[in-house]
Formats: C-alpha cells, sequence, structure tokens
C-alpha cells in the first residue's frame, strides 16, 4: 500500500527500537509518507540506524535530538522539518514524560516537568503546525496525540501524567472544531497497556487475563490506527478518542 505516497510525516517520540514512535515511524513509511521523526535521551547511534531502515524502504528520512521542554523546541523542530524534506502534513505528537508520583510525592517541580512536554510541547507544535499548513498548497492535514486512557480508569501514582494526558484529550476534541474549516482534522488515540519495551514479565502475567483478545498489546497496533488516521480514508473522523486497546477489561 502507498496510500500516504507524497506526504510528509512528523513523529515525535521515536527514541528506541521497541516503542510506539518507531512503530508509527516504520508504518507510515512502509505506506509511502517521508518521515521526519525527533528523539531524545536515545542510545547512541540509535537515530542513524532508525534513518537508514527506513530510508531502505525508498522514502526520504531526517531527524533531530530536540528537549521538547524547551518552550522554543516546537518551532526549531517544525523549522528544521521544512527546511530539509518540506511542509509535513502529518503530525504525530506522541513523545511524553512520565515518571512516578502518587499524592505524596506530586510537587510543583514534578508537575511542571510533565506539563511542559505532555501539554506545552504538544499544543504549541500543533497550532503552529495549523498555521504553517495555512501557508503552503495543501488541502489536507493530520494531527494525532497519543494519549494513555486515563479517562477510562485510574491510574495510581501518575497524577501528573493522567493530569497533563487528560490536557491533551480536551485540547483534541476543542481544537478539531478550529481546524476543520482548513481541512486538518485532530484525533486522539489510547492504545492501552503496550509492551514497547519496559513491561516485566510479572506486569505482563497480571495484564493477560485483561485482555479479551488474548494478548498484550503491541506498539504496532497502535501504529496501523495512526496510519489509518493519517489516510484519506479517516477524511470524515475529527475530534475523537478512539480507544484501540484490544477488549482491556478494568474490573
Amino acid at each position: 500500500m502507498n496510500r500516504l505516497s507524497g506526504r510528509i510525516a512528523v513523529v515525535t517520540g521515536a527514541s528506541h527500537g521497541k516503542g510506539i514512535g518507531t512503530a508509527i515511524c516504520r508504518k507510515l513509511s512502509s505506506e509511502g509518507a517521508d518521515i521526519f521523526f525527533m528523539h531524545w535521551g536515545a542510545e547512541v547511534e540509535w537515530a542513524g540506524v532508525l534513518r537508514n531502515e527506513i530510508q531502505a524502504m525508498g522514502v526520504r528520512c531526517e531527524s533531530l535530538e530536540i528537549d521538547l521542554s524547551d518552550p522554543n523546541s516546537p518551532f526549531k523542530l517544525l523549522d528544521t522539518v521544512c527546511d530539509t524534506l518540506g511542509f509535513p502534513s502529518i503530525l504525530v505528537n506522541n513523545a511524553a514524560h512520565s515518571a512516578r508520583d502518587g499524592y505524596l510525592a506530586l510537587d510543583a517541580q514534578t508537575l511542571d516537568a510533565h506539563c511542559a512536554v505532555n501539554v506545552r510541547a504538544t499544543c504549541l507544535l500543533s497550532v503552529e503546525f495549523a498555521r504553517r499548513f495555512q501557508q503552503s498548497n495543501q488541502s489536507t492535514g493530520r494531527i494525532i496525540n497519543m494519549i494513555s486512557g486515563q479517562a477510562q480508569g485510574p491510574m495510581p501514582g501518575e497524577l501528573a501524567y493522567v493530569a497533563t494526558k487528560g490536557a491533551i484529550s480536551a485540547f483534541t476534541n476543542s481544537l478539531s472544531a478550529e481546524l476543520a474549516p482548513l481541512g486538518i482534522t485532530v484525533n486522539a488515540v489510547n492504545p492501552g497497556p503496550t509492551d514497547s519495551g519496559g513491561m516485566t514479565e510479572e506486569i505482563k502475567q497480571h495484564l493477560l487475563p485483561k485482555f479479551l483478545l488474548g494478548r498484550i498489546g503491541l506498539p504496532e497496533d497502535a501504529a496501523r490506527l495512526v496510519a489509518f488516521l493519517a489516510s484519506d480514508e479517516a477524511q470524515w473522523i475529527t475530534g475523537q478518542v478512539i480507544h484501540s486497546e484490544g477488549g482491556f477489561f478494568r474490573n
């Protein structure tokens, strides 16, 4: 399939081989999109390895290491994309900051660190993408925000994380209304619990019975949904939070 041929996609948070961001890069490139991925704190040589892999699919690929907690990073990122590949028509806000807290540990520093990446960077990247889109000759744009099912049930010990991801769910709904007249759809994806390299065997065994489809979620599951939302087939879908969880049963 080449349903994304000729389009340029920006994917944030592709920093290791088993992550959702990396799976999204691979899936979008397999469908013909040129890829610009942003990473931070990745292993040495990681960016080059992924770039080479994607370029071997016959598409262009560039990357940038940048700290999204920097207030100017969204503008620097989009400037670099435009200078190297051209103006993007797809933005996937996948990067996130997550640290354990709970009510006894939550403080201003922890909350601010989550807000800087999960809220400010996502919001500023999205609106700057839309502003620049107006100056391009493109008629179709896609913004896809990754969330974490924080409204589906409690996530104890992650108060700052759920608060900031909840903000993105609300932001997605309202931004979609503003950008629909421009031809830009805005949606959010909740991939549910996903084995992106950090799950211990104990956690897997605890979660497995809760997946009614019989297996743990994989990064590729989320990537397939993102590719659909980025395609013309999803042109009539906007302002939605889509829960792609394999029937995950919380009770």
